[in-house]
């Protein structure tokens, strides 16, 4: 039975893209012959909300490399080239930087709109991508989508009496209230908890620190024809049904899975610790 070390400690870096420097968490190889494992993270936060799962996945049993990026556009990370970049640009960003680091195979796991990076990287670069895991992906509608297009990640230009600060702290707290967010009307209304204020307070920083640009990765995201995308996806793809999640990204699981050639689906608490036991499991068993 493998040993596992001691956890080491989360390392911080930049690699460098023609866009500038992207910047990543990384978690040493604790077996330099496993596959690396990328975590893609969702809008409009960073890596520093994947830390807990990345230990997680190391007491897991995932011995490899695990990676972090942050987004072009998000945290510290370089702005996008693109004016309107797509999730394609976003994936070829994805593939670009681990060419940079000399890392040949990878698994990928996304959430939200990282799970549409993480699809399309798959998609469009088989020879990169060993396994999936899909975690809070669909296809909107077109009357859902434009209307998300529109509405969700508005461009916000700092303000002399400060009111881009208030404005950024509510628009973080009223995806915790409705989807979308700004549908505040009683049938799109959550069922989850309010984050704890220092989530809220962290997920703000992060969209202060990428006011910029902090909407282009979401754009992309609601553009994106996931299940069309899907189809074009070989790898061993795991679609996760947290009990946390959406219940329109829950339910979207079932077309997912006709559309994808090997695909599974499974339902979990919400927590690092079972999410991480679970795509572990999952690799062990569909990843060669």
């Amino acid at each position: 039975m493998t040993q596992i070390p001691p956890t080491t400690a989360i390392e911080r870096a930049f690699v460098k893209l023609d866009e500038g420097q992207l910047h990543l968490r990384r978690l040493p190889a604790a077996d330099p012959a496993a596959t690396p494992l990328l975590l893609l993270h969702a809008s409009p936060a960073s890596s520093w909300f994947m830390q807990d799962f990345m230990l997680a996945l190391r007491a897991a049993g995932c011995l490899g490399e695990i990676i972090a990026p942050d987004t072009l556009g998000n945290g510290d990370s370089v702005a996008p080239a693109e004016k309107d970049p797509e999730i394609g640009y976003f994936a070829g960003s994805m593939n670009r930087m681990c060419a940079a680091l000399g890392l040949d195979r990878v698994d990928v796991y996304g959430t939200h709109t990282g799970a549409r990076i993480a699809c399309e990287l798959a998609a469009a670069y088989p020879d990169r991508v060993r396994a999936v895991i899909l975690d809070g992906i669909t296809e909107y509608d077109d009357e859902l989508r434009d209307a998300v297009i529109a509405n969700y990640a508005p461009s916000v230009e700092p303000d002399e009496y400060g009111r881009h600060l208030i404005w950024a702290f509510n628009f973080c707290r009223d995806q915790a209230l409705f989807f979308p967010h700004f549908m505040k009307v009683p049938d799109r209304r959550l069922a989850v908890p309010m984050p704890p204020p220092q989530i809220l307070h962290r997920i703000t920083l992060d969209v202060l620190k990428a006011l910029d640009t902090y909407h282009k990765p979401y754009i992309a995201a609601f553009r994106y024809r996931s299940f069309e995308r899907m189809e074009q996806v070989k790898a061993p793809t795991l679609l996760l049904k947290p009990e946390t999640e959406l219940a329109l990204l829950n339910a979207s699981v079932a077309t997912a899975l006709e559309r994808l050639a090997n695909g599974h689906a499974l339902s979990t608490p919400g927590d690092p610790a079972t999410k991480a036991a679970a795509i572990t499991a999952f690799l062990a068993e569909n990843a060669a």
